[in-house]
């Protein structure tokens, strides 16, 4: 019983959303005294702690409906999986070392895949990297191309590792806050940028900015306008784009998703990044690649052969499998590509649906698998002078995961501490989950909401 308790609580920490790591501060806390010499490297001494290893934690502890983490409840497509499994089972060889920047019939997958989608001719072995993960990618862009005092531009709310990896990289972070521009049930397209106070942020010192469309966890799919107005910027002040487009194919009708690096004059200053965990719903395979100029990947793979290395060669076949499949169907609302977000765009009015009938205010997202939430409504239903933390978000998340079984995450934690004001009146919940796992929160919060 020991072991299987350990097992389901390894699978717990193993789902989440691209990385469980250890929390800095924990770790320095721990270190005895005189080993000041074998501390933490100031590199990372500004790190942040993480929400993730924090909610995981809670998760443990009281076992609540998890609808914080973004990963699916249940399988992968079939062929995906069946592929790793004859991969793991047929040729000795995949299981052996492949090509550190890229196994070779993935790396040729990706690029007819990536070719069509942005009707250019791409280099495999020389314009994509792949990476543990778009994680890793994140990390190698980053720490490929920023050097101490560049700064970098990113958009609130961010995915949390973005401005750890740019700190310890050296780097200074400059901050803008996407908000809302009208109130009440609204759409991901109402949360927008200040053009005025972004063109602000650029001078001769901004090296990069970070765009994440579609967006986590806002789900905004960036306009042609908006991305028209960041690519203008970028080519005035000779900057880069990091392009974190994992959710690329979740886009619900009528939106569509452009790819900033097919603006006039982008390609040559865009690395844009992709995942096999989100294309595929196979979050624990940890399988990410960039594409972009040779110029920008060939700095990366430096980062990326002195750390890394290599990726699993099974994974990497079996997601190669799967591209090959997905391009002989390309076009057919049959391919998992679209298929996916029919699917999650039933899941998405389901869980807005619920949530308005007890009391949240959503933003209904026009792409991805999260939703945000104002809880502010509810104030008087939650008693959060149980909880000690310092952002409302936090409290009424833990309120909420220990008195209701009901787990959400706290949007202040994808915010700069000057702006995490602009976070603590919402909750993110996923809901990439089966139906009945969706049911079970509509449930809970029904019987919460009329019984208080």
């Amino acid at each position: 019983m020991l072991i299987k308790s350990a097992f389901n609580q390894l699978r717990i920490c193993q789902h989440i959303s691209r990385s469980c790591f250890i929390s800095p501060h924990r770790f320095m806390a721990s270190t005895t005294a005189g080993s000041e010499k074998f501390g933490l490297p100031k590199r990372y001494q500004e790190a942040s702690e993480s929400v993730w290893v924090e909610y995981v934690a809670l998760a443990l502890k009281y076992k609540p409906l998890n609808l914080g983490q973004g990963f699916p409840d249940y399988p992968p497509p079939s062929y995906v999986t069946k592929a790793l499994s004859d991969v793991a089972n047929g040729d000795h060889l995949l299981n052996q070392y492949t090509r550190g920047f890229g196994h070779p019939r993935l790396v040729n997958a990706l690029a007819k895949v990536y070719g069509q989608l942005i009707n250019r001719e791409i280099d495999p072995f020389n314009e994509i990297l792949v990476t543990v993960g778009a994680y890793q990618s994140l990390y190698n862009a980053i720490y490929g191309h920023v050097d101490h005092g560049d700064e970098v531009i990113i958009i609130e709310p961010f995915y949390d590792c973005y401005y750890d990896m740019i700190k310890s990289a050296g780097g200074i972070v400059k901050a803008i806050a996407l908000k809302p521009t009208k109130t009440g049930v609204i759409s991901s397209a109402d949360w927008k940028l200040d053009p005025k106070e972004l063109e602000s942020l650029f001078n001769e010192k901004t090296k990069m900015i970070i765009l994440n469309t579609p967006h986590n966890p806002l789900g905004k799919v960036f306009n042609i306008e908006e991305l028209t107005l960041i690519a203008d910027l970028c080519k005035k002040w000779n900057v880069m784009v990091v392009a974190d487009e994992v959710y690329e194919h979740m886009v619900f009708e009528p939106n569509k998703h452009i790819r900033i690096c097919t603006l006039p004059g982008m390609w040559e200053r865009t690395i844009t990044i992709g995942s096999a965990g989100k294309t595929f719903s196979a979050t624990g395979w940890k399988l990410g690649w960039s594409y972009g100029p040779n110029n920008l990947i060939r700095n990366m793979q430096l980062v990326h052969q002195n750390s890394v290395y290599t990726c699993a060669t099974p994974l990497q076949e079996a997601a190669a499998i799967g591209f090959e499949y997905e391009l002989s169907r390309f076009n057919s609302s049959e391919s998992f590509f679209k298929s996916l977000a029919v699917e999650l765009k039933g899941k998405r009015d389901f869980m807005a649906n619920f949530l308005v009938q007890n009391g949240f205010e959503p933003t209904i997202p026009e792409a991805g698998y999260f939703m945000i939430a104002d809880w502010t409504h509810l104030a008087n239903k939650v008693d959060l002078s149980s909880e000690t933390d310092e952002y409302k978000d936090y409290r009424f998340t833990k309120w909420m995961t220990k008195n209701i079984s009901l787990q959400g995450i706290p949007p202040s934690a994808f915010y700069t501490k000057p702006h995490k004001h602009l976070g603590e009146n919402f909750v993110r919940y996923c809901y990439i989950k089966k139906d009945e796992t969706l049911q079970k929160a509509a449930d809970i919060l029904k019987q919460w909401y009329n019984k208080n």
